[in-house]
């Protein structure tokens, strides 16, 4: 009998990260469940994934902030084929122009949303099923920025250092169900968000050459993907520094990262 092709949902898969992951997989006939706010993109990134070899792209458009609406869609792709690898990727950035002291705080309040609440609307449906059949892998998206704070991007650095806690968590907590969790940790990656920030961008890779990475780790079950590996060490090196000294030297750099356009919504 015929092996079955690996099921893969991706949330924010209508560009940048999650859009090269599911090309990556869709060049090995996986059968994909793409999520998206955008539906014209979406639908773009399914059609490319059919294109490279998919067996399946199904798409949804939703908005990760909606618990109830990915509890029902996540569910929904389980019943009909269970999920292998679950990647929480959809997010956004925020921060603070030069001279600019306080972060808006309706931006803010919608980046927490999407970035926290929605790496758990996405993650937590799917927990029980995988841990009955004791099968499954979880991928959450954090970032360089939840390893060390940065100055000039307070409530995202915020953000990603729960999403790293709560992986964490989850994989101690999970391995005992057969279910494992990967903690993806990415540096400057070229996509349309990082085309924002205007700032030096060391070990800035191309996102198909990032998807490359995760994938890989993936398969190897690593509790921790990080790259470029020099970068992680170095925050997690300035982690153990006296904070004042590095954040004397962090206030050195000239950076700018745009506000989100996004608002919290009820």
């Amino acid at each position: 009998m015929a092996k079955s092709a690996v099921r893969i949902f991706i949330t924010g898969a209508s560009s940048g990260i999650g859009r090269a992951l599911a090309l990556a997989y869709g060049r090995e006939g996986a059968s994909l469940v793409l999520l998206g706010r955008d539906a014209e993109r979406l639908e773009a990134a399914a059609h490319a994934c059919l294109a490279a070899g998919a067996e399946e792209a199904e798409t949804y458009v939703a908005d990760v902030r909606d618990r109830e609406t990915m509890a029902r869609i996540v569910q929904s792709a389980n019943e009909k084929r269970p999920i292998d690898i679950l990647v929480a990727n959809a997010g956004v950035a925020t921060g603070l122009s030069r001279g600019q002291l306080l972060e808006t705080p309706e931006a803010v309040r919608a980046m927490l949303k999407i970035n926290v609440e929605g790496v758990f609307n996405t993650v937590e449906p799917a927990i029980p099923p995988m841990c009955a059949r004791k099968s499954g892998r979880i991928a959450i998206v954090g970032s360089m920025a939840g390893v060390r704070s940065l100055p000039y991007s307070p409530s995202y650095c915020a953000a990603k250092a729960a999403t790293h806690m709560w992986a964490d968590s989850l994989r101690g907590a999970l391995a005992p169900h057969g279910v494992s969790v990967s903690l993806i940790v990415p540096g400057f990656v070229k996509t349309p968000m990082s085309a924002r920030t205007k700032s030096w961008q060391p070990g800035a890779m191309s996102d198909e050459r990032a998807a490359l990475i995760i994938k890989r780790g993936l398969e190897r079950r690593r509790p921790v993907i990080a790259f470029p590996l020099f970068m992680y060490a170095a925050m997690r090196f300035f982690a153990l520094l006296p904070p004042a000294v590095v954040d004397g030297v962090m206030r050195r750099f000239h950076v700018d990262v745009p506000e989100t356009p996004e608002r919290e919504i009820s």
